[in-house]
């Protein structure tokens, strides 16, 4: 982290100021290699979560539910009493409280003292399993029978273990310290404040004698806990007054059993209630039958003062009379508006000369509006201008508009638009004269109904509480007859609409929920893994990525090597000339041909922003490839602080580019060959203490001319230019500047450099090449070779090459 820190800051310092990065967005192309990249991990998460679903549904116990739903007859007081239509919102209040209460009489002191009578709860039988306990209810090879000696220590664990078939023995905790008591079944017991007695069951099998059980008397504090903490009674329907009764446990067979003694509990409870309220509903019938009376006589005697004051005996009669009246006229009204509506739509058709005549067409058919027209005489001029119009459509075909027949329809047809005009205006006329009757008549007859609606008013208002006293009086007095009959033979008033079932399924842990869960929860991990290492992903990978973010062009990409690992960089071309490596060159070298023609003199100059992205590596292989094509090429490295050419040809580095520019030796002294002939190369020489003065001296452009005159390419190996500017001056003196990416090793931050190179140093040619690309990144190249090659030491530590079982399934998992 340090070292990416480090090299920010120096492309910062080579470049100016930082500029925004090329591109946004998400990189598909990036995120596919990373999800398969991932995939391992995806599946491992989820295999992990499936096991840890089966993990705890194995050693989780699973519970039970058993339920029972009852139906409560009586609602309310006012259901009992028929008064439903005292208004829902109080009805429903009343309802809901009802039910309430019979929720709190069930899960009452009341009902678990019955429960504890007639259930075998105080005495807990368990066998010990291997991680899980088990619940032994009806289902215990063993019976204990105790009494309290005062003192009792309840709910402590007594374990027990058959020694034979008739011998047992107890272990229990006592002030601290474990107590081992051996005993015989049926004899008394005495320990912890009780005297128990312990005999074995009908279900007792010799092979219970290797197994280990404990029991736990409870006290009455944990009983009633334990039922209020598993109980749930809730409503289920308020309208239909349904309430359901669910209990669970560890144990589905007492779970059953505990419903059921519930609802026969329950039953008993209900029946000395009813008793109870009797007197009190049969109070209640009364006082309201009073109340009930004395509000009736008050409506009567107000709506009889309110309509002798009005003499308003037919005003109800008048009322709906007027109101049928005007609802005729308006009716009659808006067919005349139509009519009206209908007449100006024709005589602006005619007046604009709208109506076409069409032989295929009727005049009807041309004009929807003659069906709906209720003016015959109108309706007949307008077919016989339809008429002439298709006269003189067919005479125009045989005359011409100076013809006299042509005239002569002419003339008509204006004859005829003229009585049309005519008619249309007193058609208008009458219609609208016979709307303004109508509307008068209408004024005077709302002026009356408006003195009506205020008195009609107030006889409802007074009719209302008359109606609804009378009613409710009839009803109090039948209801009260009714339940004085039906008092005789008082009755639970609620039904068992489904009584308590014995579950077969546990309701938790379930299964399907829990691996559900494991498998969501691997795959949400392993999307975030995927997620994390993409957001974490910070190297070049694709030639999209390095299209995207670059302002150079792009001008070719060399797949990996893998025939062979090199700790450094070799000339392979030669050795393996129809490879895809081979192939990946030539086409870098035909690429080049529309940078700088062959037929002129080139200099080609690589570089990369640090050591280790393979710019020697490309820079001798493109020299062998170039100088396969009958040019003659010679290689300079210029990486003076850490040369590698002559590593790549397996040379000396005693004399080269460093000695000639000190005039120490001559070019021709510090030349060496390859196995090409038409390839040479100049080492580095050795390194000294200041590279960049001497690339500036005039002594460097003097070696250049003449190698000029002796080759026809010459390609420089240059330092990388993220760290020393060496390889920036030697750029621009370059007819082509090459920048090496190398993927899944350059860092993205890195493409900045190539983009500030472009803007500051006004590098326009400056191309890129994507290196050691897998098949994956190359967009189509579809290479599937690769090369591995290390370095030594340099200006950061670079990755050396690694091999073994460990280190393979790591980079397949990485």
């Amino acid at each position: 982290m340090n070292e990416d820190i480090e090299l920010e800051e120096l492309i910062r310092g080579a470049g100016g100021d930082a500029e925004e990065d090329q591109g946004g967005g998400l990189d598909l192309t990036t995120l596919l290699m990373v999800a398969r990249k991932s995939l391992p991990w995806v599946l491992l998460l989820i295999s992990l979560g499936l096991l840890a679903s089966w993990l705890f549904l194995r050693y989780t116990s699973p519970v039970y539910q058993s339920s029972s739903t009852l139906k409560i007859d009586e609602k309310t007081e006012a259901g009992v009493l028929g008064l439903e239509g005292l208004g829902k919102m109080v009805e429903q209040k009343q309802t809901m409280t009802q039910l309430s209460g019979e929720i709190e009489l069930i899960k009452s002191d009341l009902i678990y003292r019955r429960l504890r009578d007639s259930l075998d709860l105080e005495v807990n039988y368990y066998a010990e399993g291997t991680v899980l306990e088990t619940e032994l209810y009806r289902a215990s090879p063993f019976k204990v029978e105790y009494q309290t000696k005062g003192g009792g220590q309840y709910n402590t664990k007594f374990g027990l273990r058959f020694l034979t078939p008739q011998q047992i023995e107890l272990t229990y905790q006592e002030n601290g310290q474990e107590v081992i008591q051996k005993a015989i079944l049926g004899n008394q017991i005495e320990t912890l404040g009780f005297w128990f007695r312990i005999y074995p069951t009908s279900l007792f099998r010799p092979s219970d004698t290797e197994r280990n059980f404990y029991f736990v008397i409870r006290d009455e504090g944990f009983i009633n806990q334990y039922l209020s903490s598993n109980l749930q009674v809730q409503i289920i329907n308020p309208d239909a007054n349904t309430i359901s009764i669910s209990f669970t446990d560890n144990n589905s067979l007492k779970a059953h059993d505990i419903v059921n003694k519930v609802d026969t509990a329950y039953l008993v409870e209900k029946i000395q209630r009813k008793q109870e309220q009797s007197a009190k509903t049969l109070r209640y019938l009364a006082d309201q039958s009073n109340d009930n009376r004395q509000l009736l006589r008050q409506a009567e005697e107000q709506l009889q003062e309110f309509m002798k004051q009005n003499r308003l005996f037919d005003a109800e009669t008048e009322l709906g009379s007027l109101t049928t009246i005007l609802t005729t006229q308006q009716e009659e009204r808006q067919k005349l508006q139509e009519q009206l509506t209908l007449l100006r739509s024709l005589n602006s058709q005619i007046a604009q000369n709208r109506i076409v005549a069409s032989e295929e067409r009727s005049a009807e058919q041309s004009i929807p509006a003659l069906a709906e027209l209720k003016a015959p005489e109108l309706a007949a001029r307008i077919g016989e201008l339809y008429d002439l119009q298709l006269q003189i459509n067919r005479v125009s075909n045989s005359y011409t508009p100076e013809t006299q027949t042509i005239k002569n329809l002419q003339g008509q047809i204006t004859f005829t638009k003229q009585n049309i005009n005519q008619l249309l205006r007193q058609n208008e006329q009458l219609l609208q004269r016979q709307l303004n009757e109508m509307d008068n008549k209408a004024n005077s007859l709302q002026g009356r109904l408006a003195e009506l609606p205020e008195l009609k008013t107030q006889i409802e208002r007074l009719k209302r509480p008359r109606e609804l006293y009378e009613k409710y009086s009839l009803l109090m007095m039948d209801k009260t007859l009714e339940y004085n009959i039906a008092r005789a033979g008082i009755t639970a008033d609620f039904q068992v609409l489904s009584p308590a079932n014995l579950p077969s399924l546990p309701i938790s842990p379930i299964k399907l929920m829990a691996y559900a869960i494991g498998l969501a929860s691997g795959l949400v991990l392993g999307i975030g893994l995927i997620a994390v290492r993409y957001l974490l992903h910070n190297t070049v990978t694709s030639v999209g990525e390095l299209e995207r973010n670059t302002l150079s062009s792009v001008l070719g990409v060399i797949p990996t090597y893998d025939r062979e690992k090199m700790s450094v960089s070799k000339l392979v071309v030669d050795k393996n000339p129809k490879s895809a490596i081979s192939e990946a060159i030539r086409s870098i070298r035909t690429n080049l041909e529309f940078m700088a023609s062959s037929k002129r003199k080139r200099m080609i100059s690589v570089t990369s922003t640090i050591s280790g992205e393979g710019k020697t590596f490309v820079t001798v292989n493109l020299a062998g490839i170039i100088a396969a094509s009958d040019q003659r090429v010679v290689i300079l490295d210029l990486d003076m602080r850490k040369p590698k050419v002559n590593l790549a040809f397996d040379a000396e580095n005693i004399k080269g580019v460093s000695t000639i520019l000190i005039e120490k030796h001559t070019w021709q002294e510090c030349i060496q060959h390859t196995t090409i002939p038409t390839l040479d190369f100049i080492s580095a020489g050795p390194t000294p203490p200041n590279p960049s003065e001497l690339i500036l001296s005039p002594k460097f452009d003097e070696m250049l001319e003449h190698l000029y005159q002796s080759y026809d390419v010459i390609i420089i190996d240059t330092p990388p230019v993220g760290l020393v500017t060496d390889g920036i001056l030697i750029m621009r003196k370059a007819d082509v500047p090459i920048y090496i990416v190398r993927a899944n090793y350059s860092k993205k931050a890195f493409l900045k450099n190539i983009n500030k190179l472009v803007r500051t140093n006004g590098f326009t040619k400056l191309t890129t090449i994507l290196n050691d690309a897998k098949a994956g990144g190359m967009q189509g190249y579809g290479y599937g070779y690769g090369y591995g090659y290390g370095y030594g030491q340099g200006y950061y530590e670079e990755p050396q090459p690694q091999s073994g079982v460990v280190n393979r399934l790591r980079k397949r998992f990485s």
